[in-house]
């Protein structure tokens, strides 16, 4: 039947035969769209991810001009002398090059950089940041480049004399731009060896503290917290830089305040209270357990400032709730450790199946821990195991309460409730990412059945590391004497008061100026009613209530510095007032310049 329709073909004159083929193309473009709109359409529409229906709506159109296109070109090809069909190719192929290239970069853009950047959300990694930015830039410009080379191939032009004088042109754009390409390759260079990421907050060799916003091709873009302004360095300039990187390794950053006091004074006590002072505030590191205990005592004074006796509250419920926290994440760490028992004892000879499930249900106790349930189910006839939230006292959710006290800061700012809202989301998602990884890996170890103790280990260091980083030693506050100074009639102690501040990027990065201010006044505020005189420390008031008869002020009398100071001071001295403990004397500066270290 075939051989007759052929035959048949045979014998129609050109016309008819251009006219059947074309009617043919016709007709398989027109079906080509109905599969692509009526077909295919509705059912990725039901599809949980949307890959597929942009991929759709993306290639639709291109594909449909390059099927016919082909066709025409099939068509032409066997049916007409070959000076038409030469013709008919320069004005095809241009269409064909130029629809191509179209087709790849919105593939390129809002498939694969968008998905990319997805991804790149749930990765820990700092490259696919910088990279991202750099790819979405270039590579449609070198599509283009490359579709428009082709293009005038097909019109036969001779490239050769276009390549040489396109050589020396490059030759000499590279002196006229090389400012330009320095920048670039050390964007590239900046990409390779990434010392941070965006949001973290840099230090620059002028004092200038930013936020790293976006690295582009030429330039990078920091958020200037003193200012309050973007500003834009050329990529060559900051790779040249000696940068500190404040958010890293983690974004706790030490502060230190020197003060002097008299050396007449209690010096044991004298530390006592102010390591006391900086415990109280919530803003800094510390023993949990020291901080819940001290921080009613401090802070709160009659007449003091409304947010400041709010910042107290608040910051004392999410101690509270961050010491759940921290118990949560002990009972995990203790579980996880067993389970690495389990693992390494069951390893040995392999796993049979009496131990993998032993394991897989030892497991399963843990993830309840954190707070997900399992939920097995089977989509396109395969096996799929989701993680759902369930437990309301999991470490899910005990680190939503925590984050969600945080936000009520009275202290913090609008881009601060984003930032933390942000960044446990981020912790929680990858957390939940690593569980099932490790999960498939019990499941189904395979190959790896000797090597889960190790990723059992790893995801125990991640929780170390980067899930929440458990409170150090280190991070106590630190009350050193480093020194003595003396003037005419006195000599003084300088000691330096040292602590952590709990997270760098708040407060437009002056979170630590504020916390340092505060325990500033407060450490005034718990000295400045009582004043030195021959005998040692009063109360303020107090030597006119023995000249008057009338009692002293219980609470002043309760002062908690009332034996802080004994000193050898003549009367005029003494009765100058004790108007601050921190810096009697003449012309004696109380605090001087802060010194801002990372921790």
């Amino acid at each position: 039947m075939l051989e007759n329709i052929f035959h048949q073909f045979d014998t129609l004159n050109i016309i008819s035969k251009l006219s059947i083929c074309l009617l043919l193309t016709a007709l398989g473009t027109g079906l080509l769209y109905l599969i692509i709109f009526y077909i295919l359409r509705p059912i990725f529409r039901n599809f949980e991810r949307d890959i597929a229906i942009v991929t759709l709506n993306v290639s639709a159109y291109p594909a449909l001009i390059v099927f016919a296109i082909f066709g025409l070109k099939i068509t032409f090809g066997k049916l007409v002398s070959p000076d038409i069909f030469a013709a008919i190719e320069h004005i095809l192929t241009p269409i064909l090059i130029i629809t191509i290239s179209y087709w790849s970069v919105q593939l390129f853009i809002e498939v694969f950089i968008y998905y990319l950047k997805e991804y790149t959300k749930k990765t820990e990694v700092m490259w696919d940041d910088v990279l991202l930015p750099i790819l979405s830039a270039v590579v449609p410009v070198i599509i283009f480049l490359g579709g428009g080379v082709l293009v005038i191939s097909s019109f036969g032009v001779d490239l050769s004399g276009i390549w040489v004088a396109l050589g020396g042109a490059t030759f000499v754009l590279g002196f006229a731009l090389q400012d330009i390409l320095s920048n670039f390759f050390s964007g590239v260079v900046l990409l390779i060896d990434t010392p941070f990421r965006f949001g973290d907050i840099l230090l620059l060799e002028d004092g200038s503290i930013g936020m790293l916003r976006r690295i582009g091709i030429r330039v990078t873009q920091l958020y200037i917290f003193s200012n309050h302004c973007d500003v834009y360095i050329p990529n060559s300039v900051l790779q040249g830089q000696k940068l500190t990187n404040l958010s890293r390794p983690t974004s706790l950053y030490y502060n230190s305040i020197e003060i002097e006091i008299p050396s007449e004074g209690n010096l044991e006590d004298s530390k006592k209270l102010m390591q006391e002072i900086v415990l109280a505030h919530p803003d800094t590191l510390g023993d949990m357990d020291a901080k819940l205990e001290v921080i009613d005592r401090y802070y709160n004074a009659e007449g003091s400032d409304a947010a400041l006796v709010e910042q107290q509250e608040v910051g004392k419920s999410r101690l509270m709730a961050e010491q759940e926290v921290n118990l949560k994440l002990e009972e995990i760490e203790q579980a996880l450790e067993s389970l690495v028992v389990t693992v390494q004892f069951a390893e040995k000879g392999g796993l049979t199946q009496d131990e993998r499930e032993n394991v897989q249900q030892e497991y399963l106790a843990i993830l309840e821990l954190f707070g997900f349930q399992v939920i097995e189910a089977t989509e396109d006839s395969r096996a799929v195991v989701n993680f759902e939230e369930y437990n309301e006292e999991g470490l899910i959710e005990l680190i939503r309460q925590w984050y969600r006290i945080w936000l009520r800061d009275p202290n913090l700012l609008d881009d601060d409730q984003y930032f933390i809202s942000e960044e446990w989301e981020q912790k929680i998602n990858l957390l939940k990412r690593r569980s099932q990884r490790l999960y498939q890996k019990i499941s189904n170890p395979q190959a790896d059945e000797t090597r889960l103790d190790d990723y059992v280990l790893d995801i125990i260091k991640w929780i170390k590391e980067k899930l929440k980083v458990p409170r150090k030693k280190w991070q106590e506050p630190q009350i050193r004497m480093i020194g003595m100074n003396h003037d005419d009639s006195s000599v003084y102690l300088e000691l330096q008061i040292g602590f952590f501040v709990d997270d760098i990027k708040l407060e437009d990065g002056k979170r630590g100026d504020r916390v340092r201010s505060q325990i500033y006044q407060e450490i005034f505020n718990n000295l400045r009613n009582t004043y030195l005189n021959w005998n040692g420390i009063k109360p303020i008031g107090e030597e006119e209530s023995e000249d008057n008869g009338n009692a002293v002020d219980a609470s002043i009398n309760q002062s908690p510095v009332s034996s802080f100071v004994q000193t050898g001071l003549d009367p005029t001295t003494a009765k100058q007032g004790f108007a601050f403990y921190l810096s009697v004397g003449r012309n004696k500066p109380g605090v001087k310049s802060p010194k801002t270290l990372k921790g």
